[in-house]
């Protein structure tokens, strides 16, 4: 398992499993279980979640899927942004604790940015962390700005990650925003890593995975765990697919395949707005 560190030296998996729309749907939830199960089997052991997901109901099914694994997972929840107040922050983090069937959320994000001040959540995540509700703290789709006002707020430069889209045809945090966190070493958590698997019917990628044995799942993950800033999460909720995401850690790619890459799906060519799913 390749890893990331985290700004006080702590290592997660570079690989771990993303859970939006997971947990809502009874018929589906003993293989989604199944997965979860496998996916710490197999060492991908950072979960990522959020109170937005089915309301809770993906919390309450990652609850189950870790009941007795507790220790092994590294957990990763979110906060409402219209909950992120000081008061509504600690409630929301205890509801998502008794939901996860847990004493502790090991990275606890604002979902993104809404009209509470962020010297405020930042307040509320760090009493959730000194009383050891939570043991990280950080943000998700926050834009260059949005770091830069949270980095002049006390504590806003201890944020472990920023959680973004991010993937071969979403580039355009790489023209400043990636640039910015890492000078300050914060990594950066892709979500929607193979794009919600558009990215599987790629005609340019499906060529290209053709061309060097592999397959498109493990071209596009393999493409983001090639740095050593990035946090990929996919989501599935089928043991079978877990199994390709984690083939990718087994398909490095090459100096030369990384440059392919760049011509097929461009970096940006300036700055644009951030984007979100």
């Amino acid at each position: 398992m390749k890893h990331v560190t985290l700004p006080d030296g702590e290592r997660v998996p570079a690989l771990g499993m993303g859970t939006w729309n997971m947990g809502e749907h009874p018929a589906a939830r003993a293989e989604e279980i199944a997965t979860l199960r496998l996916g710490l089997d197999l060492g991908l052991s950072l979960i990522d979640t959020a109170e937005m997901y089915g309301e809770g109901q993906s919390e309450e099914m990652i609850g189950e899927a870790i009941a007795g694994r507790r220790d092994e997972v590294f957990l990763v929840s979110k906060v409402y942004p219209h909950n992120a107040s000081r008061r509504g922050t600690v409630a929301a983090c205890e509801r998502s604790l008794r939901r996860l069937g847990t004493d502790r959320i090991d990275l606890y994000l604002l979902h993104w940015r809404g009209g509470i001040a962020l010297e405020e959540t930042v307040q509320a995540l760090q009493g959730l962390q000194r009383d050891g509700k939570i043991r990280h703290y950080g943000v998700s789709n926050l834009d260059l700005s949005d770091m830069e006002e949270l980095w002049a707020v006390p504590g806003g430069d201890q944020v472990a990650v920023n959680q973004l889209l991010y993937n071969l045809t979403r580039r355009g945090i790489e023209w400043d925003l990636l640039p910015w966190m890492h000078a300050r070493g914060v990594p950066a958590m892709a979500y929607s890593p193979i794009e919600q698997a558009r990215l599987v019917r790629h005609p340019k990628l499906v060529r290209f995975a053709q061309a060097n044995g592999m397959t498109p799942v493990h071209v596009a993950l393999a493409w983001l765990l090639a740095r050593d800033d990035i946090i990929a999460i996919p989501k599935t909720g089928h043991r079978e697919r877990l199994r390709e995401n984690f083939g990718a850690l087994q398909h490095p790619l090459t100096p030369q395949q990384l440059q392919e890459l760049d011509r097929l799906f461009p970096p940006p060519g300036g700055p644009g707005p951030l984007e979100m799913l």
